[in-house]
């Protein structure tokens, strides 16, 4: 007897870790930097380990197609980003301004 779960589901236009609001680019980026199952599992706590294994053995399966999709989305965010840029300088100016400061807060925690 084969007994499966599906892990991941296509909705919205993207991949999501199925059954949650928690998408697949959340446990594959992680999962590139070097996170382990289980750290990844202790950032969603929403997520069994189960399933950020499942979400990971799905990501390594369909690696191409997941690749081309993060690429697409990467594209698309810096298209907006630059939109922003363009449309509100101010804006833009002040979340630069907040990540200097973050930066500068990281350090000093240190």
């Amino acid at each position: 007897m084969l007994m499966t779960r599906e892990y991941i589901e296509q909705r919205d236009g993207g991949y999501w870790i199925a059954g949650t609001r928690i998408s697949l680019d959340s446990v594959v980026y992680a999962f590139l930097r070097g996170a382990a199952p289980e750290s990844i599992a202790q950032s969603f706590p929403a997520l069994k380990l189960e399933e950020v294994y499942g979400a990971i053995t799905y990501y390594l399966g369909h690696q191409q197609n997941v690749d081309s999709y993060l690429r697409q989305n990467d594209r698309e965010f810096e298209e907006l980003r630059l939109q922003v840029r363009t449309t509100n300088p101010s804006l833009y100016k002040k979340l630069k301004e907040a990540q200097k400061i973050e930066r500068v807060n990281e350090i000093l925690d240190r």
